[in-house]
């Protein structure tokens, strides 16, 4: 299994998910990372290993900021490394995606992305999961919410998913199918999960997302709809 932590609000956002990460350790996983952002920057910090080798790595670095994803990694597409690790990143730098599940149809989404221009960087499902999201979005001219809706009728498989855009760091995606995700609501704050345990030490108000929802997260707002194909 894998684990996912992801926040938006007021606090700050590093230990909160670090923490939690640390919470769902019992999980089991390979590898570590978190991706941060706030009014002057982006960071993002991938490591093999446990929790703690992410905090030693990182020790130094400015982690400020109030919007965060996190993940803990269990192998299954490409083998225990850093750069396979999470959070993974669109073809343009701009979008960025925490998973767990299994893609099942990536390497034929793969093969056809590669042959319209699109390079990857790692050997994992993820990857190509959010490069499809980009390009939908870029094709479409929709916003995220959507884009990502668009993108998971078109795979097969299971996940549960948070993304952040980079160009939009006031909100949050997610969604799922097959693999769990709460999200943690507080005022001004929402907490994003694969299980209660890292949500409840700041808030018992939580929402378990149902098979094929999406949801949108702002610091003041969550939107809550159906992922699947909508009737023509």
């Amino acid at each position: 299994m894998c684990g996912i932590v992801a926040y938006i609000g007021f606090r700050d956002a590093w230990p909160i998910v670090i923490n939690g990460l640390k919470r769902l350790e019992y999980r089991g996983y390979d590898s570590t990372g978190i991706a941060i952002i706030n009014q002057v920057g982006f960071s993002i910090y991938k490591k093999i290993g446990k929790v703690s080798s992410l905090e030693a790595f990182t020790e130094t670095e400015d982690k400020s900021g109030h919007v965060a994803i996190g993940h803990t990694r269990w192998a299954t597409h490409g083998a225990p490394s850093d750069v396979n690790s999470h959070p993974h990143t669109s073809n343009d730098n701009r979008l960025h995606i925490i998973h767990n599940g299994i893609i099942e149809n990536y390497a034929t989404l793969k093969e056809e992305l590669i042959n319209r221009g699109h390079r990857f960087k790692s050997e994992t499902d993820t990857e190509v999961l959010i490069h499809l999201i980009e390009e939908i979005q870029n094709i479409e001219q929709t916003d995220l919410m959507e884009a990502v809706r668009l993108a998971l009728n078109t795979v097969i498989g299971a996940y549960a998913i948070v993304i952040l855009d980079r160009e939009n760091p006031g909100q949050l995606v997610a969604a799922r199918k097959g693999s769990p995700l709460v999200i943690g609501v507080g005022k001004g704050e929402y907490f994003i999960a694969s299980d209660a345990t890292p949500i409840i030490a700041y808030t018992k108000n939580v929402i378990y997302l149902k098979d094929n929802e999406i949801a949108l997260i702002k610091r003041d707002e969550l939107l809550v709809g159906y992922s699947g194909e909508v009737d023509q």
